[in-house]
């Protein structure tokens, strides 16, 4: 089984070594991780992103599978390109899996980036915005394209030291996405 590695992981400082860990850990597991990075691309051009795009598209079109690191990046909600490749997948009816290092709910992280309050019976922002608040770690169409096409978002019972380079929910995808494969 060959399997997407989608994540903000490609724009952290180590993240070749973070992608050769994951690919090695499906490896592992007798499946084949397909890494962002692995793409040996110029981007010296205009078009980079463009061929960026395009090559990570032909691996997620290659893949079997999805895990997508749902860890907040940058936000209160996952990285938006990790969501576009959950929904791309999830579209394509592929195997769908997803992990969050952060095991808060969606409302709280919200509020930690300023006061969230009760208005008319809903939740909203500093700025007056709804909060979404199904009870869920995130946004509905993710947490929904997991269950629908794989299985419900991994996190741990708590925040790991490091949010980046812990790997267990990473790796509990990998076994629930090899025991979902078998079972097809």
């Amino acid at each position: 089984m060959k399997i997407y590695l989608a994540g903000p992981d490609v724009f952290l400082p180590d993240a070749r070594e973070i992608g050769r860990h994951k690919a090695e850990l499906c490896a592992r597991h007798g499946c084949t991780g397909l890494y962002p990075l692995d793409n040996e691309l110029s981007a010296d051009s205009e078009a980079a992103s463009l061929k960026i795009f395009r090559a990570n598209q032909a691996m997620m079109i290659a893949a079997d599978a999805i895990i997508a690191n749902l860890t907040p990046f940058r936000g209160p909600s996952a990285d938006a390109g990790t969501v576009y490749e959950l929904g791309f997948m999830a579209g394509r009816g592929k195997l769908c899996l997803g992990y969050s290092n952060d095991p808060a709910p969606y409302p709280q992280r919200v509020a930690a980036r300023g006061a969230v309050q009760q208005q008319g019976g809903a939740l909203h922002d500093a700025n007056g915005h709804l909060v979404e608040d199904f009870g869920l770690a995130d946004n509905l169409m993710m947490m929904h394209a997991l269950d629908l096409y794989g299985c419900a978002l991994v996190t741990p019972a708590q925040a790991p030291d490091d949010l980046w380079h812990d790997l267990t929910a990473f790796e509990r995808c990998i076994e629930l996405a090899v025991s979902r494969w078998a079972a097809r």
